[in-house]
């Protein structure tokens, strides 16, 4: 019995596309196709720049040669169009660079990502509206880059708002939604809701425990090491509930972390500290004691933040 022999373009020779498609790493895949498409890497950068795009023959070597990896927004433009240039399937260079790898000194001493039942009393009602919304894993899908906050305290004691702005980067293609998260204990829900930069989605809340769930839409889908910014808000439009800590859940490393927490003038506390609690098991710890601004105002700024429970809390007279 005899077998007809597939047409030539169909051949898979070494280092064709079939090669491409079994490599196991990026560098391997982008050898292959070199290797297939028979150019150089300065015919590459000529290429590349006829398209716009500005990539040194220096990091194309160093892309092959497996010594770095493009990660950066712009970088992974060149990889889309690399896989153009070279004839390959959409997506088969890109889908083999893996997670970003991470990068500062912060990422080397941080510990790893905790669940939400090691940071919060209220981990059940948390995983049930981020279950309700089908919430993707932000720690998995955006990094935080920067979050900043303003609590607001009115002259009864209560919370009037929190407002807070997130600067993130997507670790995947695609990512288009935050979650964010808000907890009062004496379980009054905020009335409020606020979103700048982003659509507002879903709202969830649990009556029960206090918790409220707020879906924030990006304006489209992030490409993989792309950055984002919104900014959102939680208040009560009337008296809110007595108050006297804000305190922030961090499941995963973060860069940088400032909270401002605002008395009103006619209710000043007495003292203020900011605290730290590495789990809800383990007893909150006050770091430092804090001195009031003459707008009436105390903060903590941090770096390299490490996962835990970070915040102020203060005492009235």
């Amino acid at each position: 019995m005899t077998s007809t022999p597939p047409p030539a373009a169909a051949r898979l020779r070494p280092g064709g596309p079939g090669d491409v498609l079994r490599a196991s790493s990026f560098d391997e895949a982008l050898r292959a196709a070199i290797r297939a498409r028979g150019l150089s890497l300065e015919r590459l950068h000529v290429r590349l720049a006829e398209r716009g795009i500005r990539v040194s023959l220096a990091s194309l070597s160093n892309w092959q040669r497996g010594q770095c990896r493009p990660e950066r927004s712009n970088s992974l433009h060149a990889v889309r169009a690399l896989e153009q240039i070279l004839g390959v399937p959409q997506g088969s260079l890109v889908a083999r660079l893996g997670p970003p790898r991470p990068r500062g000194r912060w990422v080397r001493h941080a510990p790893g990502p905790l669940p939400y039942r090691d940071i919060c009393e209220v981990h059940g009602s948390v995983d049930r509206l981020l279950e309700q919304i089908k919430s993707p894993a932000d720690g998995q899908q955006l990094e935080w880059l920067s979050c900043h906050e303003r609590f607001r305290v009115g002259p009864n004691r209560d919370e009037l708002s929190v407002r807070t702005r997130l600067v993130m980067r997507a670790r995947a293609d695609g990512v288009d939604r935050h979650v964010a998260l808000h907890h009062n204990e004496e379980a009054l829900l905020p009335n409020l809701h606020h979103a700048t930069f982003c659509r507002l989605g879903r709202v969830r809340t649990d009556s029960g425990d206090g918790v409220t769930a707020m879906e924030l839409l990006f304006d489209r889908p992030l490409e993989r090491g792309e950055t984002y910014v919104v900014e959102y808000e939680f208040g009560y439009g009337d008296v809110g509930p007595y108050t006297s800590y804000y305190h922030r859940w961090f499941r995963f490393p973060a860069h940088e972390y400032l909270l401002q927490v605002e008395f009103d003038p006619a209710a000043p506390p007495i003292r203020c500290y900011r605290t730290h609690q590495a789990k809800v098991t383990t007893p909150s710890t006050d770091v430092q004691e804090l001195r009031p601004t003459s707008w009436h105002m105390v903060h903590l700024a941090e770096l390299d933040v490490k996962p835990g429970v970070h915040g102020i809390r203060w005492e009235w007279d």
